[in-house]
């Protein structure tokens, strides 16, 4: 199951949509931004009902 988010890079601040596959859970993964190619902590955190939320975090925030 994918579900879309519309995310802001904390380097750049630029605007762009992800889409993540919240059928594995809660992850965390490593993606590059689409503008500026600085690596993001992706975050997903999917509760009991099914509500997914994603968190993006500078790499130097972990």
């Amino acid at each position: 199951m994918f579900d879309f988010f519309e995310i802001s890079c904390p380097y750049c601040g630029e605007s762009q949509e992800v889409d993540v596959d919240s059928s594995a859970g809660e992850q965390s993964y490593w993606q590059d931004c689409q503008v500026c190619c600085a690596p993001m902590l992706m975050e997903l955190q999917v509760s009991i009902s099914g509500d997914v939320e994603l968190h993006v975090k500078r790499d130097d925030e972990c």
